[in-house]
């Protein structure tokens, strides 16, 4: 093979072995792909990916000890039924916004800017199946009030 062939073929093979590991789809400590979740506005989508606590084990640790969440980034907390909900930033070393969701994807409330470490309790103020947690100042930034949507497969308009 000669010397332009064998240059051609390693860089079409570097190439692809560099595309191959940029596809690579993140995970969240566990080793779970990140899901997609839409937070619909009224100053348009905004997407994130979001790590899923949906058992007893991963809802207690929620995002405790973690360093803060990047812009696009999240934790969507899933119960098998709608009720109140508290949550607290025990351990938890970043401020967060906890966005209580209802059933059908409408966001009940929006707890803003909550203080690392506290052991008080954050109500929900009405009845969620879903709380998402995001970078504190997120959920102002992007307009998200109380009513609006969010899109996840786990929360059915």
């Amino acid at each position: 093979m000669s010397i332009t062939r064998r240059f051609i073929a390693a860089t079409a093979l570097t190439l692809l072995i560099t595309a191959c590991a940029g596809g690579k789809q993140a995970v969240d400590e566990r080793g779970r792909p990140l899901e997609q979740l839409t937070l619909v506005t009224s100053s348009g989508e905004y997407e994130f990916l979001v790590e899923i606590a949906d058992d007893d084990a991963s809802r207690a640790r929620g995002l405790m000890f973690r360093p803060p969440l990047a812009d696009d980034r999240g934790m969507l907390f899933q119960f098998p039924a709608a009720r109140e909900q508290e949550f607290w930033m025990r351990n938890t070393p970043s401020s967060l916004d906890i966005i209580y969701i209802a059933p059908n994807g409408r966001v009940v409330s929006i707890a803003k800017h909550t203080t690392p470490y506290s052991e008080t309790p954050i109500p929900s103020n009405g009845a969620a199946n879903g709380v998402l947690e995001i970078r504190a100042g997120r959920s102002d930034e992007i307009g998200l009030k109380a009513g609006d949507i969010v899109k996840h497969n786990f929360f059915k308009p």
